[in-house]
């Protein structure tokens, strides 16, 4: 079930500031920002969509590019990836998901050429997402979602690349347990995957070579 298949609801969405959220839901709330995520990584709470659940709450991510000493982006920077992580809870809703907490994932990044013009990019992009889960030990049911690829070019007189290339994931799980620490943790490594960010404690060489000409 993507975001837009949700079921809708006519109440307001509740999140942990609310005093009549149920005690299960906002401890899960909590749970979600003591994720463990990369230092490119940042995290903070956005406004969750509406009439999703009769609670919900919302975290974006985004990948803050390398900069060089002057303030500017790195030439290895491959460009902009930022995604958004909705929990929904319904207990309504528990024979449907089967569970009580609903995670709905969106991510959008820049890629490059080479990358976007692979056909396997949606079924690496889906694996990522998978692994991404199991060794964050985010254990869940019910995964399912789209990977799109798409290509954009640019004519006359508009700003930005003559050529662009951007993939999208919509993907949406069920959380057996009620710790989502490991499930945000998971999403933000799927991130630092899609946006081209090298394996934790490896610089690139690009990057190395310019610190040694600084």
């Amino acid at each position: 079930m993507t975001e837009s298949e949700a079921p809708q609801h006519p109440v307001s969405a509740g999140t942990s500031a609310d005093a009549d959220a149920p005690q299960l839901f906002n401890d899960a709330v909590e749970s979600m920002h003591r994720a463990r995520l990369r230092s490119e990584v940042t995290l903070g709470t956005i406004r969750p969509p509406q009439r999703l659940a009769p609670y919900s709450h919302a975290v974006g991510l985004e990948v803050e590019r390398p900069v060089d000493g002057e303030g500017e982006v790195t030439a290895d920077s491959d460009g902009d990836a930022f995604g958004r992580l909705i929990l929904l809870h319904d207990p309504g809703a528990e024979e449907t998901w089967d569970g009580k907490m609903r995670l709905v994932a969106y991510i959008q990044a820049d890629m490059d050429d080479s990358v976007a013009g692979d056909p396997l990019l949606p079924d690496v992009a889906w694996d990522w997402l998978k692994e991404s889960l199991e060794q964050a030990g985010a254990t869940h049911t019910n995964l399912g979602g789209t990977v799109t690829s798409t290509a954009s070019v640019r004519f006359g007189d508009i700003g930005g690349p003559p050529r662009a290339f951007q993939v999208e994931m919509r993907a949406s799980w069920t959380a057996v347990d009620n710790d989502l620490s490991g499930h945000v943790t998971a999403f933000g490594e799927l991130l630092g995957h899609v946006a081209g960010l090298p394996p934790e404690g490896v610089v690139p060489l690009a990057r190395l070579r310019g610190a040694s000409r600084s």
